[in-house]
């Protein structure tokens, strides 16, 4: 009787941020050819199997309106858990929120058309709009420290205006989320939208 040749499974997990969801490939390598085909994942669990338990998800954080802001006008917000996250990438590069600020806006490319950018910055520029968030929504005792500054160009603004910036940190995901009323249409990692 021969024997029947061993073959090894071997799942690669790909995370690409350009195609949702999370792809696994499964290639099988026996002695005699290799071959590689896809393997989709499951979303119901099946008959006899016992689902994994559930984690919750985080709950959902304020949203924080900028110091003078009326509500009037679509501006920019931001939640607790963002400005939680602002403060503390600005601390990690020496940066005070008096000696600078976090610049938010867009610019071409993207798989989407668009992509979002977010950098820091000395000074807003002279047609920028500032969006200042009071740290006293961090800590009620910081009521003389300076507030945490948004610096948004008029060209992003007409993109980004009604915006609500978040923070995500998952087992899958951390970073900043943009809840942008203007998109319609957006690439498997949110960092790139068009309208």
């Amino acid at each position: 009787m021969a024997a029947t040749p061993q073959a090894a499974v071997i799942l690669n997990v790909v995370k690409d941020p350009c195609i949702s969801p999370l792809l696994v490939m499964a290639s099988v390598q026996g002695r005699t050819k290799n071959t590689m085909s896809m393997v989709t994942l499951q979303t119901e669990t099946p008959k006899g199997a016992v689902a994994a338990p559930t984690v919750a998800a985080a709950p959902p954080s304020p949203v924080l309106t900028a110091e003078g802001d009326s509500g009037a006008v679509k501006s920019i917000q931001v939640t607790l858990r963002a400005l939680k996250r602002i403060r503390v990438a600005m601390a990690k590069e020496n940066i005070t929120p008096d000696a600078g600020g976090l610049r938010v806006g867009i610019t071409g490319g993207g798989c989407s058309g668009l992509s979002y950018s977010i950098k820091f910055d000395t000074q807003p520029r002279e047609r920028d709009r500032v969006y200042a968030f009071p740290q006293t929504h961090l800590d009620p005792t910081l009521t003389d420290a300076p507030a945490i500054r948004l610096f948004v160009d008029p060209k992003s603004f007409i993109y980004l205006s009604g915006m609500i910036l978040d923070y995500e940190e998952t087992l899958m995901r951390q970073g900043f989320n943009f809840i942008n009323p203007h998109s319609t249409k957006s690439c498997g990692c949110g960092s790139s939208f068009s309208t």
